[in-house]
């Protein structure tokens, strides 16, 4: 089944983590999304945990015309991941994030509609509301600022109102990325597993299972 947890793994986990990685970072869950991942391992005891890697080209190309069709990869990916999970394994708890410009799939993914300017037939339906009963947190880190956004484009990001009280967005003192103050301390955008934030997510994730 597309979408259903890879051979060998627990077919139905107690969580799961469905995160995207970053612009540029190598398949998989990334160098943000493994420390917090790690992290969250070490709080929820003896339940079992998966994670899903969202599968995107996570592309630096932000000025190609065919870019916003490789974000839509990922949302098309998380979304119909997240649907199947609910259809096959009603119980686990699911949790979305993701860093960078993968925070920005996870957010997009959570839409309740489509965004505005963006043709319906291009980007995938928004997910059914009953998926949002089983996801149990959403948790964003260096989500790019709607001032970014626009530099480049892109749709205006809404957080659907069903994950909004679930939602923890988190961004580093300096992120250029998801801050608003024009600075340019990339290093800032990195931060995230130094500075305490992937512990604080998973504590926060770990109250909301």
């Amino acid at each position: 089944m597309p979408g259903a947890p890879a051979a060998g793994a627990d077919p139905c986990p107690d969580v799961e983590v469905v995160f995207a990685r970053g612009s540029g970072e190598p398949p998989g869950i990334g160098g943000i999304g493994q420390p917090f991942v790690d992290a969250l391992r070490s709080q929820i005891g003896s339940r079992s945990l998966a994670v899903y890697a969202v599968k995107y080209p996570a592309s630096t190309d932000f000025s190609n015309p065919d870019f916003p069709a490789t974000v839509i990869d990922g949302i098309r990916d998380a979304s119909s991941h997240l649907e199947s999970m609910v259809a096959s394994c009603p119980n686990t708890r699911e949790v979305l994030g993701g860093y960078s410009q993968g925070a920005a799939v996870a957010g997009y993914t959570t839409s309740a509609v489509v965004p505005p300017g963006v043709p319906a037939s291009a980007v995938p339906p928004p997910m059914p509301p009953e998926v949002a009963k089983h996801v149990a947190a959403v948790t964003l880190f260096g989500t790019p600022s709607g001032q970014f956004l626009q530099k480049y484009h892109a749709p205006p990001l809404a957080i659907g109102p069903l994950y909004q009280p679930k939602t923890l967005q988190l961004c580093a003192v300096g992120d250029p990325i998801c801050g608003t103050g024009g600075g340019d301390d990339l290093a800032a955008h990195t931060s995230y597993p130094v500075n305490g934030m992937t512990n604080q997510a998973a504590q926060y994730v770990f109250s909301h299972l």
